[in-house]
């Protein structure tokens, strides 16, 4: 049964192909890693890591090569069962595609956002971004709390709610320099 739908699935996408359709995208594997690594921060050896890392973790559950979130939790947390938000939200904003999965390209560029020769710019505006939930281009005090939360819950800490408060309160004393309850990319 599983050879037959591959070899559907083979069909169609030369189908597709031979018909210039875009409708079907089979993954892309490591196609040119010269280029992935002018367009980031990694050498041409750390691509070719970074795609092997990608082998292994796309075909984690489902051996298509793609990361889904399942296979991305799994790689973060060595686990699959447990609600977590920042992974959740990480691998949203990997998702540049919005189409539920991860591409090599995809996980490359996302993972730049950490190297540590990466643009300080671009760590803020991932940043801010991972703590926007709402995605409305500033940071509330319950975004901040949301985010502390759920993080500290996905490592096992535990910390009462009053430091909890005082973390929140700190940082906004630090960054919210207009004093009007949100922080914004600039702060």
């Amino acid at each position: 049964m599983v050879q037959c739908f591959d070899g559907l699935q083979h069909f169609v996408a030369s189908l597709l192909r031979c018909c210039d359709l875009e409708l079907y995208n089979s993954p892309s594997g490591l196609e040119d890693p010269e280029r992935l690594a002018r367009e980031t921060v990694f050498s041409v050896s750390e691509i070719e890591v970074l795609y092997e890392l990608f082998k292994k973790i796309s075909s984690a559950v489902v051996d298509d090569g793609l990361i889904n979130k399942e296979e991305f939790q799994l790689a973060l947390f060595r686990t699959n069962r447990r609600e977590s938000l920042f992974a959740d939200r990480v691998f949203d904003l990997y998702d540049t595609k919005h189409n539920g999965v991860l591409g090599f390209e995809e996980f490359a560029r996302g993972l730049s956002v950490f190297h540590p020769n990466a643009p300080i710019d671009q760590k803020i505006d991932f940043s801010f971004k991972l703590y926007d939930l709402k995605q409305q281009g500033f940071i509330e005090r319950e975004q901040v709390k949301q985010m502390v939360v759920a993080t500290l819950a996905e490592t096992g800490m535990n910390l009462a709610d009053g430091i909890i408060e005082e973390i929140i309160v700190k940082t906004f004393a630090e960054t919210d320099t207009k004093q009007d309850g949100k922080i914004n990319k600039e702060e």
